[in-house]
Order: C-alpha cells, then sequence, then structure tokens
C-alpha cells in the first residue's frame, strides 16, 4: 500500500462512520431472524444474574468489547481515552484501532495510549495480517507491549484493501502468519475481520492453525468497502465499490459458523443493542463488539455519555436473560430458540 497520507485515512473514517453513510445498504446482520422464546415463569430474579464471561483468558463483568476504530490522528487520542475509561468503569475489554499508522509514523503513538485511564483493562492491540506478514513476530510483539496489550486482534480486510486506493492486493501466507504468531506471540491471538465476516470454511481454517478466539467482523454494520468506495479517487475503485458495497457474510450466520466449528467469538458488525447482543449470544457467540453506537456517544457527549449507552445495553441484556429464564450469557446458546427468513438458508448445510 502506498502512503500517500495514512493519517488522513484515519481522519476520513472518523469522520464517514460517524455520519451514518457508510452503513450496509440492503444487507443487514440477520440477528433479526433469531426469536428467543419468553419463558413467564423464569423463577429468577435480578440479583441471581451474571453477566461475566471468560474471554481469551480474562474475566469480564459482561460480555461486552468496545470494538477498535481509531488511532493515529490526534482526535483519536481523546476518543480512545474516553472508551478504554468507559470500558474500565464497566469492566469490559476494550479494542485499539489498527496500528499500522503507528508504525509508519511513531509521533502519533501517544493516539494509543489508553492505560493511565484503563489500567486494569482488557486491552486489544490490532494489526493487519498482510502488515504482520511482513514483520518478525519480536517486532508484533514489541508493538503489543508499547500499549500494554493482553492480546491482538489480527484483522483481515481484503474486501476494503481492493477497493482502496493504494490499498493491498497480495493476501498470500496469511493462515501460515496466524499459525505463526499463535506459535510465538506469546499473547492470545484474536482473527478479526472487519465487515465482511467469517465463513465455515475461514473458521475451520483458523480454528486449525490453533487459534482459539475469533471476531467475525460480519455484514450489516458499516460497509468498510462503502467506506473506501467513498473516499476513493480512482473513478473504477470507486465503481467497484459501489457494487460490492454489501459484499459479505451477515454477522448472524457468520457468528454460527463460527461457533460450529468450537472458536470462541466475538460478535461485531451492527451490534445495536442489548438485544443483539443476547441474540448473538444464542447462536453461540461468548461476547458481542460494539462500535459506531459508542463512536457517536463519545463524540455527543464524552465518557459519560459512553458509559451511559453501554450502559443501557447491559440493561436490555439482563432484562432478556430474565425473560428467556438464563443465569448467565453463555445459558443463553441453551435456552429456545426459533430461526426463520434468510437467516434459516444461510445455516443450512453449504451455507
Amino acid at each position: 500500500m502506498r502512503d500517500t497520507d495514512i493519517r488522513q485515512r484515519k481522519q476520513d473514517h472518523l469522520t464517514l462512520c460517524t455520519s451514518g453513510e457508510v452503513q450496509f445498504r440492503k444487507r443487514d446482520t440477520l440477528l433479526r431472524d433469531v426469536h428467543l422464546v419468553h419463558q413467564a415463569l423464569p423463577e429468577l430474579a435480578d440479583h441471581d444474574l451474571d453477566l461475566g464471561v471468560t474471554l481469551a483468558g480474562r474475566r469480564l463483568r459482561a460480555p461486552l468489547v468496545i470494538a477498535g476504530m481509531t488511532g493515529g490522528v490526534a482526535e483519536a487520542a481523546a476518543i480512545n481515552q474516553d472508551l478504554a475509561a468507559a470500558a474500565e468503569r464497566l469492566g469490559l475489554a476494550f479494542g485499539l484501532g489498527s496500528q499500522r499508522a503507528m508504525l509508519r509514523h511513531p509521533e502519533v503513538a501517544d493516539t494509543y495510549q489508553v492505560r493511565a485511564v484503563a489500567p486494569t483493562t482488557m486491552v486489544l492491540a490490532n494489526l493487519g495480517v498482510v502488515k504482520a506478514r511482513q514483520m518478525r513476530t519480536a517486532e508484533v510483539r514489541a508493538l503489543c507491549d508499547a500499549v500494554g496489550a493482553d492480546a491482538l486482534c489480527l484483522h483481515l480486510n481484503v474486501g476494503m484493501e481492493l477497493v482502496q486506493d493504494g490499498g493491498d492486493r497480495d493476501f498470500r501466507g496469511g493462515v501460515a502468519t496466524i499459525r505463526r504468531l499463535e506459535e510465538e506471540l506469546g499473547l492470545p491471538v484474536i482473527v478479526k475481520e472487519t465487515g465482511c465476516g467469517l465463513s465455515r470454511r475461514a473458521a475451520t481454517t483458523i480454528a486449525a492453525a490453533g487459534v482459539r478466539t475469533v471476531d467475525v467482523g460480519g455484514a450489516g454494520g458499516t460497509s468498510w468497502v462503502g467506506v473506501e468506495a467513498t473516499r476513493a479517487e480512482d473513478p473504477q475503485a470507486r465503481a467497484v465499490g459501489e457494487v460490492l458495497w454489501d459484499w459479505g457474510i451477515p454477522t448472524a450466520a457468520s457468528v454460527a459458523y463460527c461457533a460450529e466449528a468450537g472458536l470462541e467469538v466475538i460478535a461485531t458488525g451492527g451490534i445495536r443493542d442489548g438485544y443483539d447482543v443476547a441474540r448473538a449470544l444464542a447462536l453461540g457467540a461468548r461476547a458481542a463488539g460494539v462500535a459506531a453506537p459508542l463512536l457517536k456517544a463519545q463524540r455527543e457527549g464524552g465518557v459519560e455519555a459512553v458509559v451511559a449507552a453501554l450502559e443501557t445495553i447491559i440493561r436490555t441484556l439482563r432484562a432478556v436473560l430474565l425473560l428467556c429464564g438464563c443465569r448467565t450469557p453463555t445459558s443463553l446458546a441453551l435456552a429456545p430458540r426459533v430461526v426463520v427468513g434468510e437467516l434459516r438458508s444461510w445455516l443450512e448445510p453449504g451455507g
């Protein structure tokens, strides 16, 4: 990828994602096709509920990850610190945006630093698999250590790179890179898609490489193909992005595929509320990642608005657990549910 101005690209990403103009147009998460069955006699009290889960070896007070969004531009410092502070207050995990900008421009490293406000939070570093392929394991570990990360999100982003001006075009060696880092990094590796989801084949390949945890990054929220199509200066790249704007596997299907493969699953991609979180957990997710609604909240009201938005999600999730007669988030995977519509077709053998 040509380094025309990676910092400008990061600023464009923030602006576009906040605008709401780059959502999927025709494809949604398909979580709407998951119907949880009401239990009129739950035999539970609210104080019986325990929302805690273990994710990549770390205990969270609720099954939520503030998904990686930004870094590398001045504005990102305040955003990341507010989001991380909210995660610290509520006992959640926090993901950084791609650290490629930090590698190319060390002077922006401070925009990724959150430990001062989140000393005990599970912090997730973030690097693309193509860039990681070009680096020695020790260099990747140093990048993680520089931000005090507890795990590395190794992201896959073929769709957006193919539309991005000057984006990557060589995606060979990804599986070998995943396997190498899983074996050598000394931190948990979380393989993460960025808006196009993980197929059954991808899930089994990732599991065979030794990775335990994935972030599905499914279709239905922000279209990163759409983001790059909107940014593209090359008319052909823009045209390709317009055609492929809705490319990807819906979040709900991707969660189910990865759970079938025995992976620990973070459901991201269009998660908007606690009911979305509950439906993802019912399909086998361990936790859900929220991004765009929290970015919007931060820009409108800082850390307090982020905390309020997360507390609403958590309160809704608690309500759904009680309505389903479930004491813990993981028990939702065993609760009665009805799957209908398009999602049912995606989940058929060969889907």
